[in-house]
């Protein structure tokens, strides 16, 4: 693969807590447009993925993978939160509301352990994802689709 495809994305590691928490907050504002065009822009080109049973390869896999995702979770609305942090890596935990063509709600809660190169690129994403299947007046993210407004409560605030 071709690393001259490769933007700077800053904040660069090593990360503080407070570029480590905006590192997230990027994340999760990219994965709300639920555009896999842009958001794979983020990965390094030879990213190496575990999202549940799949394990893409390269930012030409990650799009085929997102896209195939958003076309299937309708309504998509993710919440991610700063778990722990180190030079350059960041632990997250997230929560995510979609429904499928059929209208059934479900909430997925997950763990992802992401590792970056030098240019604040993620070169690795390990994701570890529970569903639960909820009721459409069970749903806790309402906010229009793409990013979640700042006075939106967070995970902890919700109590997830």
């Amino acid at each position: 693969m071709d690393k001259s495809q490769e933007i700077a994305r800053p904040p660069l590691p090593p990360f503080t807590l407070e570029t480590a928490i905006q590192k997230v907050r990027m994340a999760e504002d990219g994965w709300n447009t639920r555009d896999p065009d842009k958001v794979v822009l983020a990965y390094t080109v030879d990213t190496v993925w575990r999202n549940r049973h799949e394990f893409p390869q390269g930012r030409e896999q990650v799009r085929e993978f997102l896209q195939r995702k958003w076309a299937a979770e309708r309504e998509y609305r993710l919440i991610k939160e700063i778990w722990a942090f180190s030079e350059n890596r960041i632990a997250v935990r997230f929560a995510y509301e979609s429904c499928d063509h059929e209208g059934n709600w479900t909430r997925s809660y997950g763990n992802e352990n992401w590792e970056f190169a030098d240019n604040g690129l993620m070169h690795r994403r390990l994701a570890s994802i529970n569903d639960l299947r909820i009721s459409a007046d069970q749903r806790l993210f309402h906010w229009p689709q793409g990013r979640r407004p700042d006075d939106h409560p967070g995970l902890s605030a919700l109590g997830l």
